[in-house]
Parts: C-alpha cells; sequence; structure tokens
C-alpha cells in the first residue's frame, strides 16, 4: 500500500525506536522525566517562550491553550474550517465553556481588519472576545502558509483589542520549511502554540504546548484534569527529540513529492499544483466523474489509499514513509482513475 491518508500514518525509524529503546524515563506527573523536561525546554526555547507541556494529542493541547486565553464565558474567534472547531468535537464549550464565533473560511489567506472589525469589548449584553486562533499551516485549506506579514498585521489588531493570540501549530514545521521563517518569529507572534510531533515529523505520539512559565504551570493542571497525565513517558519524548533533530529540514522532500503529485493531477482540473506549498494535496472533484468516497474507495483497491475529507473533496498527503516510487504510483493510478 502506498498510504497517502495523513502524515499521522507514519511508524517510527529505526533510529527513532532506538533512541525511545534507550531513554532515560521518570514520573512525569511529578515532573521529573527528564526526557520530557528536555523535550520541554527545547521546543520552549525554538519558539523563544518560557516554558512547554508535553501532551499525549494536539486536540489535547489545543484545548489545554484555548482554556489558558479564554475564560469560560469569553469567546473565540476562529475559522471556519479551523481544526478546533470543526474537528475536537466541540471541546472548546464542552470542556471550557467557550464560546466560538467564526469567520469565511478562506483557508491561510487572513484578513487581519476583517477579523479585527468582528472583535467584540466586554460590556453587557455581548460575549467579550477573549482570542484569536490560527492555524499554521492551515489543514483543511490545502496546507496552506499564513504569511508573516499577516501574522504580523494579525497580532497588531490583537495587541489593539486587549485579545490573546493561539496559533494551532500542528504542521508549524512545514511552514518553517517552506517560507525559511525562524521558530522564534513565529513564537513572538503568539501568546500560546500548540505543536504536533506525530504529523509530519513522525514520532508516534505527542504535541506540545508552549507558552508563558505562569501559563504552562495552569496548564499542567488542565491536563491532569483532562486525563492527559502520563508516566514515564520519556519514551515517546525521546521519539520527539529525535524527531525535531533528523525529520524538520527533510520535509522539503515531502514538499517537492507533493508538488510534483500536483503538477501531474493538475490536466485533471482536480487541483492548481502552483498553490500546494507544503506536503497536503486538496483534490477538487466538483466536476469529476467520481465522488470523494468513491475516488478513495477505487484508489484503495488499487493499493494507494487517500482521504475523502469531503463528499467532493479528497486529500493526499505526502510524508517520511513514501518515497518517490510511491508517488510515481500514486500518479498512475489516480491518474488512470480521475481520467
Amino acid at each position: 500500500m502506498v498510504d497517502l491518508r495523513s502524515d499521522t500514518v507514519t511508524r517510527p525509524t529505526p533510529a527513532m525506536r532506538e533512541a525511545m529503546a534507550t531513554a532515560e524515563v521518570g514520573d512525569d506527573v511529578f515532573g521529573d522525566d527528564p526526557t520530557v523536561v528536555a523535550l520541554e525546554r527545547q521546543v520552549a526555547e525554538l519558539f523563544g517562550h518560557e516554558a512547554a507541556l508535553f501532551a499525549p494529542s494536539g486536540t489535547m493541547a489545543n484545548q489545554i491553550a484555548l482554556q489558558l486565553v479564554v475564560p469560560p464565558g469569553g469567546e473565540l474567534l476562529a475559522g471556519a474550517d479551523a481544526h478546533v472547531v470543526t474537528y475536537e468535537l466541540g471541546g472548546a464549550a464542552v470542556l471550557g465553556g467557550i464560546s466560538t464565533r467564526t469567520w469565511p473560511s478562506v483557508g491561510a489567506a487572513l484578513e487581519p481588519d476583517a477579523i479585527a472589525a468582528m472583535i467584540r469589548p466586554p460590556g453587557y449584553p455581548s460575549v467579550p472576545t477573549r482570542a484569536i486562533a490560527v492555524e499554521q499551516t492551515h489543514n483543511l485549506g490545502g496546507g496552506g502558509v499564513t504569511s508573516l506579514a499577516t501574522l504580523r498585521a494579525l497580532r497588531e489588531a490583537a495587541d489593539t483589542a486587549g485579545v490573546a493570540l493561539h496559533c494551532d501549530g500542528a504542521r508549524i514545521w512545514h511552514a518553517h520549511v517552506a517560507d525559511a521563517v525562524p521558530f522564534a518569529e513565529y513564537g513572538a507572534l503568539f501568546d500560546t502554540l500548540s505543536v504536533c510531533l506525530s504529523k509530519g515529523l513522525g514520532a508516534p505520539v505527542g504535541s506540545l504546548v508552549v507558552g508563558s512559565a505562569e501559563r504552562i504551570a495552569q496548564a499542567r493542571v488542565l491536563r491532569k484534569r483532562l486525563g492527559g497525565g502520563m508516566r514515564q513517558v520519556g519514551i515517546l519524548a525521546a521519539a520527539g527529540q529525535h524527531a525535531l533533530e533528523h525529520h524538520v529540514a527533510r520535509l522539503a522532500e515531502d514538499h517537492a513529492r507533493a508538488r510534483r503529485l500536483a503538477e501531474a493531477l493538475e490536466p485533471y482540473g482536480v487541483v492548481q499544483a502552483a498553490k500546494v506549498r507544503t506536503n497536503l494535496v486538496p483534490l477538487d472533484l466538483t466536476g469529476a466523474a467520481l465522488d470523494a468516497p468513491s475516488l478513495a474507495a477505487a484508489a484503495a483497491e488499487r493499493g494507494v489509499l487517500i482521504a475523502a475529507m469531503l463528499p467532493r473533496t479528497a486529500r493526499v498527503v505526502t510524508h517520511l514513509d513514501v518515497d518517490d516510487d510511491g508517488i510515481d504510483e500514486a500518479i498512475k493510478v489516480l491518474g488512470e482513475l480521475l481520467s
């Protein structure tokens, strides 16, 4: 099988397994797992923040971060297709008592002035806006990258209104590789970030919440409340360390393979290759004979796995476990089906 459903399907490399097997461990709930502590310090320093907290999933990391910047009864602004409001099962409302309001889905192409106009100040009877969330890169936006200039303008708008800015940075590593923006520059723009080690970087598990020392101390309480307190989890943190040291720069290979696949499928009218900048290739099947579930099923029968995201939208994702031969096979199979 050539599995292009997501970059979460990767398996630890032999070198990563070795790092996991030899990791020094302790009890993370007590805060004395040395490998976890080292990973948290490494990621915090990478983004120029005071502290970070290791969490078992990106969804938990996001929900912890949102509760750090939006009190119960407060409002979060986000894009209509943002992961925090589409793929986290209403967690903001259920877990944090957070109200959400969205701007029309434009993927990574944000309009800071329009978002600023949506901010509601405190005062009866409105629900006050407390934070804005952005996604870098943007999942349903086809892996699009929001420019540094746009993020800086949004930061200025947030500061003017006195609201916080959160980054769902599950694939911020890809944005860094695509635009060569230092991680610390991204970090300086956000009050909180969530970053994922199991998307693209190839670790089996794990995300981190990044922020101030005060916020991360509260995040540790929230993580425990949500059932995310872990014990000898240094074996997983070691995988994350290995991923950060060895798998970031190589993301450029995934981007190149995604672009090659997009260019090969562009003649079928399902993708604009020029818009594919990272490792996600969205397929718009509006005018195709097959809808997304049918295309995915037919491709699977031929040994290529893709994701049906919406009835007429499929997604192909390049990653660590798919080489050039795998891309060649995907181009062959998908081209035959689309034609």
